[in-house]
């Protein structure tokens, strides 16, 4: 079995097998949190944000799309893994050490939430490094990772604050209402935002051809997650004006910040994409005058909707998988010019180029004409 294979079946192994475990103990640790009906309540009402956020990461997905089996578990290792190692970890620790509350909260959470969260990156660079081609990847993963986190974990505030056992608020639907407020509508996005610091490391560490890079920036986006993550929870601790002058000191710039980057390398990603493709139809990989229907978010859209209205549906699917292939390639080719290609670089391009040879016959582009076989 060729390595890249191997790497991919254990990256599927592990994960799926730390998600089931982590699921049904996460199962269980919520269903003694509260009444069944509590619970449904809290779960229903945590749940709002998730589509809105999830929906922003995939709308930076777009150019080159990642797998959705691993954006899938990106979710699911941060609802399911990263919050039962939180709870173990903090719970162990405050058990043996004796660590205070003020001291959990600002410190030990910040460190093991973090790191529990940034391992699913750290699995992913270590056996599904293709996957990961800089800081937008990175950005997407992380992110989806911190949304699935702060489901699970505001599920269990919102149980507490109804049962008042939070000791933030009077309990019943007022304190619901206050947790809510706080967590689902002004700060959703906190625990993406954090782990998103990750995200840019690793997304650093895969574009640099320095080792020092590669060592250094993981680690240092790990420690700006913990030191953000740090911040906003210290910042409860000194009371309520204390946690909106962190919300908007803190919180809103770093947010804003974090959605310039995003926007900001998603459009260099375009550029990025359009050198390597000229460069791949210069060395006759492809055609260049398919070029612009790849490249053109709206082209893509208009070429598949051309696809199916003159070849239906088996043409269409010819078409998006072209795309796919073609763009797979296209960043591949980026991270061969610059040096940092995989190790596994010739197969996975001569992959990509046996679908574009399969798939490119079977429609046109508009103003085409249909290749002939």
């Amino acid at each position: 079995m060729p390595a890249a294979r191997r790497d991919s079946l254990a990256f599927t192994v592990v994960v799926t097998v730390a998600v089931v475990v982590g699921a049904l103990l996460m199962l269980l640790i919520l269903a003694l949190s509260g009444a069944p009906a509590i619970m449904l309540l809290a779960t229903a009402l945590a749940a709002l944000p998730v589509g809105p956020v999830v929906g922003v990461y995939l709308w930076l997905d777009r150019y080159e799309p990642e797998p959705k089996v691993l954006l899938s578990y990106a979710l699911l290792w941060g609802a399911f893994v990263a919050t039962l190692a939180a709870l173990v970890v903090q719970g162990v620790g405050g058990f043996v050490v004796g660590i205070t509350d003020t001291v959990s909260l600002a410190v030990v959470a910040p460190l093991t939430e973090e790191a529990s969260k940034g391992l699913f990156l750290l699995l992913l660079l270590w056996w599904r490094r293709a996957e990961l081609d800089g800081i937008l990847d990175g950005l997407v993963y992380a992110g989806l990772v911190g949304v699935g986190f702060a489901f699970t974990e505001n599920i269990l505030y919102l149980a507490a604050a109804y049962g008042g056992t939070d000791g933030t608020g009077p309990g019943g639907v007022a304190g619901v209402t206050t947790i809510f407020v706080i967590r689902c509508i002004f700060s959703p996005f906190a625990h993406p935002l954090f782990t998103a610091f990750t995200g840019v490391g690793l997304g650093l560490a895969v574009m640099s051809r320095r080792r020092s890079v590669r060592v250094l920036a993981p680690i240092g986006g790990y420690l700006c997650a913990v030191a953000a993550h740090a911040l906003w929870n210290g910042s409860t601790v000194f009371g309520f004006g204390s946690f909106l002058l962190a919300y908007a000191v803190l919180m809103v710039p770093a947010f804003v910040g974090m959605i310039c980057l995003a926007v900001w390398t998603r459009k260099k990603e375009r550029q990025m994409l359009m050198a390597a493709l000229d460069d791949a139809a210069a060395r006759g990989l492809i055609p260049a005058t398919d070029i612009g229907w790849l490249v053109d978010l709206r082209a893509r859209r208009i070429a598949r909707k051309h696809a199916r209205t003159e070849g239906g549906a088996q043409a269409a699917q010819a078409m998006r998988d072209y795309q796919q292939a073609a763009i797979e390639l296209g960043f591949l080719h980026h991270r061969l010019l610059r040096g940092t290609a995989p190790k596994d670089w010739q197969a996975r391009g001569q992959h990509f180029l046996t679908r574009i040879q399969a798939t490119r016959p079977a429609f046109a582009f508009p103003g085409q004409v249909v290749p002939q076989r």
